[in-house]
């Protein structure tokens, strides 16, 4: 299992999390996040207390999930190789084929009028 396959796997599972997490809150606080206490007056750590742990592992997520993004830029395959790309190597954009004109002369030229008329 090479790093680009880690690192997609990683991104996937963050993703899925951050998808999750995202879906629990309720900006006004009435959504999962508050029903988990099954509606009695106690909660454990309150709406309050999870209102901000959901806001700091959303951002926490999302901020994982940006760095493993750029990270696996440098796990591709290939990525690295050294090879220049053909656009920024300028001798192989500078050749020209030279263009020739068909031979004909004037013999064939003439016939070729004349049978024409």
């Amino acid at each position: 299992m090479n790093t680009f396959t880690i690192f997609l796997i990683l991104i996937v599972l963050v993703a899925f999390l951050l998808v999750v997490v995202v879906m629990v809150q309720n900006p006004k606080g009435g959504g999962l996040s508050s029903s988990f206490g099954g509606g009695g007056t106690q909660q454990l750590g309150g709406v309050k207390k999870t209102t901000d742990f959901l806001d700091k592992s959303t951002w926490a997520l999302a901020t994982l999930l940006l760095a493993l993004i750029l990270a696996s830029n440098f796990a591709i395959p290939g990525a690295g190789s050294g090879q220049e790309s053909k656009v920024i190597n300028g001798s192989d954009t500078e050749t020209s084929v030279p263009v020739t004109a068909p031979n004909t002369s004037a013999d064939d030229t003439a016939t070729t009028n004349d049978t024409i008329s």
